[in-house]
């Protein structure tokens, strides 16, 4: 096999530096670098670090190298090839030497076709038996399935009779529970007729006592007629004493009247002595003057029969009134 030839490590290392220096030449060009200081002036080298270190003085620094013996590597170790122990051989084999097609043949075509033909056979007889199967089958379904259909037809039957069963027990739980209910109220009614055969007279009397049932035509009455009459009756009655009072007032007012007439009247001395003066000097006058005195007694009498003439009316009207006051009061006491 070919041998693979390695580079050696000392011209690695030096093409390695190369680049290194090439790479830190590219970036120094690539970087800014400080402006040239003013004319008169010069550049400090100031510390950027994090942390400031003081410099006392600076350290002498001197530049060595030395040179190392070169290492190769190691060569990569050849493949293992056993070394031969025997001998080749080889043996040539002529046409016909080993076997006849046709001859040979015949027994593994008979073999194919045997089995071919047992095969066939056999797949004939299993889709027979498979058909005979699939018909056994279907005849177990149908059996299957006409004992289900009785086995459900039993069922339903046994179903309608457990209904069945049951609405019966329900119907007579029901109906002695209607007759125990009914015999419950037919002894609560018998109870209740017999409890409230003397309360139910008793009711009616005493409401008839408080006046809840009574005579229609008796409270139209007691209610609207007797009230009414009440009322009329006392109307008349106010307007009669109405009357009198006034009649009274009247009376009253004509007899002070007259009497104040008679109270300030001249008596007859006074108008007498008057008359006689003139007399003595002439004769004629006193004839006219006895002649009035004559007439005045007369005069007078008229005046004093005047009031009794009046009087008379008031005492009839009076009386007329009295009389229509009993009537009335006779009246109510009728009614």
């Amino acid at each position: 096999p070919a041998q693979i030839i390695q580079p050696s490590t000392l011209g690695v290392k030096r093409h390695r530096r190369a680049q290194k220096l090439a790479k830190r030449l590219t970036e120094e060009q690539i970087r800014p670098g400080t402006p040239e200081p003013v004319k008169g002036r010069e550049h400090v080298y100031v510390q950027t670090e994090l942390y400031l270190e003081e410099i006392s003085d600076r350290i002498i620094e001197i530049d060595g190298e030395c040179q190392t013996d070169e290492f190769l590597d190691r060569p990569p170790t050849p493949l293992f090839i056993p070394a031969k122990t025997g001998k080749d051989v080889a043996t040539q084999i002529e046409e016909g030497e080993l076997f006849d097609f046709d001859i040979e043949v015949k027994p593994i075509l008979e073999v194919l076709v045997g089995k071919t033909v047992e095969q066939a056979l056999l797949e004939v007889m299993e889709e027979e038996e498979l058909a005979q199967l699939l018909s056994h089958q279907r005849a177990f379904a149908e059996l299957r399935n006409a004992e289900f259909a009785e086995l459900q037809r039993l069922e339903e039957q046994d179903r309608r009779i457990r209904e069945e069963k049951e609405r019966r027990r329900l119907e007579h739980l029901e109906k002695l529970r209607k007759q125990k209910e009914t015999a419950e109220k037919i002894a609560a009614r018998a109870f209740a007729q017999r409890y409230l055969a003397d309360l139910i007279p008793s009711v009616f009397n005493n409401l008839h006592d408080s006046g809840f049932f009574y005579d229609p035509v008796e409270r139209d009455i007691e209610t609207v007629f007797l009230p009414w009459l009440m009322s009329e009756v006392e109307e008349t009655l106010q307007k009669k004493i109405l009357g009198r009072t006034m009649l009274d007032s009247l009376i009253r007012v004509v007899v002070e009247k007259r009497l104040d007439e008679f109270r300030h009247s001249p008596p007859s001395d006074q108008k007498e002595a008057p008359a006689e003066e003139p007399g003595a000097t002439d004769g004629a006058p006193e004839v006219s003057g006895e002649a009035d005195a004559a007439d005045e007694p007369v005069a007078e009498e008229e005046e004093t029969d005047q009031p009794v003439a009046e009087e008379q009316p008031t005492d009839f009207t009076s009386s007329q009134l009295e009389e229509q006051g009993q009537e009335a009061t006779a009246d109510l006491e009728t009614e």
